[in-house]
């Protein structure tokens, strides 16, 4: 049977691919990207009580502005609903009932392996060596691509301003963790829920946690492995799918398509085939044609 020149090359660019991205998968499956000396923080569902003190902390110390709840008819109370471009970090209530209730933090996981910083085309997502993952508004061109890459969905847009920027935790980067050495959130926390320190201290406290009270705990450590590990990583007594926390695989899938582009064009030799293919195929139809011009004449 015959091939068409569209075949052909669906057959070399399957062929490619088939090779590729395999040994790109393994690869990254097998990469580990946490690092026990990152700044972490650890949040613990069991013991915050909502107070939201975290939320109002956060906002002051970086800036950003108050919300008027749907309730408060006089605007006597920060309330903000979700995150947004005014709202990094943000506490929520899930109830079963009135006995079975649990309170989450939601915020950037900054993640090991942040497929924000791999997604964006100009580096205006970087992490730090110490584990932080920030946003630079001076670099950013507001492609957005950033919110599209996030497995939590955590990035926000100013779309409401005329030169907006990208909203996100920067573990106070740039604000009480450069005064002070600690997250505002962590700080503030009355309770103890939330614990800022190096990330395998905080994992060998988790550890601890689900260890002495595992009738209390999920023995899970949401954060530890997902899609390449975090650096905040949550205990919780309830499972984290009620929480609003995805399923998500252990492998980064920052990793692997990061993996994939640099199998594919490592030593520029699936660009220079391509082009030799379509050299080819472009000269194989000007000789067939040159022929039957010939029979013709």
């Amino acid at each position: 049977m015959k091939k068409s020149r569209r075949d052909f090359l669906k057959i070399c660019g399957a062929a490619a691919l088939g090779t590729a991205v395999p040994a790109a998968a393994d690869a990254s499956s097998a990469k580990v990207f946490t690092d026990n000396k990152d700044f972490s923080m650890l949040y613990d569902s069991t013991i915050c009580v909502g107070c939201k003190a975290c939320v109002t902390t956060c906002k002051q110390v970086n800036d950003l502005a108050t919300e008027q709840g749907k309730f408060d008819k006089n605007n006597l109370w920060d309330s903000p609903e979700k995150l947004d471009s005014n709202t990094r970090t943000i506490i929520k209530l899930y109830k079963e009932s009135p006995e079975k209730y649990a309170f989450v933090k939601k915020q950037c996981m900054h993640c090991a392996k942040p497929s924000c910083v791999s997604a964006c085309p100009v580096s205006a997502m970087q992490k730090s060596d110490n584990g932080i993952v920030f946003y630079d508004k001076d670099i950013c061109i507001g492609c957005r691509y950033c919110l599209i890459a996030c497995p939590y969905n955590i990035p926000k847009f100013e779309w409401e301003k005329p030169i907006p920027k990208i909203v996100k935790c920067d573990m106070c980067k740039f604000t009480n963790f450069k005064q002070k050495g600690i997250t505002a959130c962590a700080e503030v926390c009355p309770t103890d829920a939330i614990l800022f320190g190096k990330r395998g201290d905080l994992i060998k406290i988790a550890k601890k946690r689900i260890k002495d009270h595992p009738d209390i705990y999920i023995h899970h450590i949401y954060g530890e492995h997902e899609v390449g590990g975090a650096n905040c990583i949550y205990l919780a007594g309830v499972d984290f799918n009620k929480l609003s926390f995805p399923n998500l695989p252990n492998p980064s899938a920052a990793a692997l398509s990061e993996n994939i582009q640099h199998t594919i064009y490592k030593g520029f030799i699936a660009p220079v085939a391509l082009y030799g293919t379509l050299c080819f195929v472009a000269f194989r139809n000007r000789k067939s044609k040159k022929d039957g011009d010939n029979e013709q004449s």
